[in-house]
């Protein structure tokens, strides 16, 4: 009888971790769930594509040179990992966030609405944007302004209005340019590599557009829908948070041009190439030196009320941001990482063992 009343116990307890409560979803979206059982005291980690290698490293040399458990790293993009992050406090909740962008006001109030309310941000490195294509794809050399003539989703029609974007090929864009059809394959809304990308890209592209300097004047609103919408003919394609698929669909397209990040592109060179922008390879060093200019920073968010909960989290910190993995020299450059400044890491290093949390208003 106490064993029939045991079992009976345990698959209510069974149902009940696998209830509505731990899969909520925000604006839709349902968040990962929790750990199976027997990894609820692993540190987990959500978030971006581009950080995830990097990350992912950092955690395979920290389980095999400690005594804790090797880190559960989940690719959900920068959007979809502050959701999960979000979801609240506790082991079986994710305790960081990797990000290609730095958390919005919005997700510090979503986090806020579930009791998450102690972030620690730590900037971990650069990154450079690329548009790239497969080795047997024809050359780019874009300009900002040709950026943002190709993917906006409106255009001047040079007599005073706004028409649909007309360009269908790259040569409609600039006669310099190649006479293929426009196909971009980019990351989708979730991603921050997006963000970035409508933020360093067709924003700074739209500043050097005549009409879109005297809209930003005139009507502030209406410039930052034309500046930052993307056109939804299939000239885009949402291509998922899915790096490797992305690069496979370069290699057997060479017409096709892909949105990704440079670590990404550094890795498969042998496969694909990437455009110049403004005549400058993005490279190590030009991205490193700002010559480089569609570049950004990256970061992953540390919740601190998991730190007494989670064992090895401030540990998995330490690891991070040692010289020999996040240094110049370190193994994490070699996986494609532009190193912050010497002192920029040492106080960004002091900040993130201290727990320093973040300031946000309110």
């Amino acid at each position: 009888m106490r064993l029939k009343t045991l079992l009976s116990s345990l698959g209510f307890l069974a149902v009940a971790a696998c209830g509505d409560g731990n899969l909520q979803a925000f604006d839709g979206e349902p968040v990962p769930p929790p750990p199976p059982l027997g990894q609820a005291d692993r540190i987990r980690i959500v978030g971006s594509s581009t950080v995830a290698p990097f990350s992912t490293t950092v955690a395979e040399q920290f389980g095999a040179s400690t005594r804790f458990a090797t880190p559960i790293v989940e690719t959900t993009g920068t959007g979809g990992g502050f959701k999960a992050f979000c979801h609240g406090v506790g082991p079986e909740q994710p305790s960081i966030s990797n990000a290609s962008r730095r958390i919005k006001p919005s997700e510090i109030e979503l986090c806020a609405s579930t009791g998450v309310t102690e972030l620690v941000e730590v900037k971990i490195g650069f990154d450079g944007i690329v548009l790239a294509s497969g080795k047997d794809g024809p050359d780019f050399d874009l300009s900002k302004e040709e950026i943002f003539r190709a993917l906006a989703v409106e255009l001047p029609d040079g007599n005073g209005g706004w028409i649909a974007n007309p360009n269908r090929t790259w040569a409609d864009v600039a006669a310099h340019l190649p006479g293929i059809p426009i196909y971009v394959y980019g990351p989708p809304p979730t991603s921050g590599t997006r963000d970035a990308f409508v933020e360093i890209a067709l924003e700074l592209g739209a500043d050097e557009v005549p009409e879109m300097v005297a809209l930003k004047a005139s009507d502030p609103e209406a410039w930052d829908r034309r500046a930052t919408t993307i056109r939804t003919d299939d000239a885009w394609i949402d291509a998922g948070e899915n790096d490797t698929a992305l690069i496979q669909t370069l290699t057997k397209n060479p017409n096709v041009v892909g949105v990704l990040g440079f670590s990404s592109a550094e890795q498969n060179h042998d496969r694909i190439k990437s455009a110049r922008v403004n005549g400058i390879e993005p490279t190590f060093q030009n991205i490193a030196t700002g010559e480089y200019k569609i570049s950004r920073s990256m970061y992953f968010y540390v919740k601190a009320q998991n730190v007494p909960l989670v064992p090895g989290l401030t540990e998995y910190i330490d690891a991070f941001t040692r010289e020999d993995a996040w240094g110049p020299e370190g193994y994490l450059a070699e996986k494609g990482l532009i190193p912050l400044p010497a002192d920029e890491r040492d106080r960004v290093r002091a900040h993130a063992l201290a727990l320093t949390l973040m300031e946000t208003e309110g």
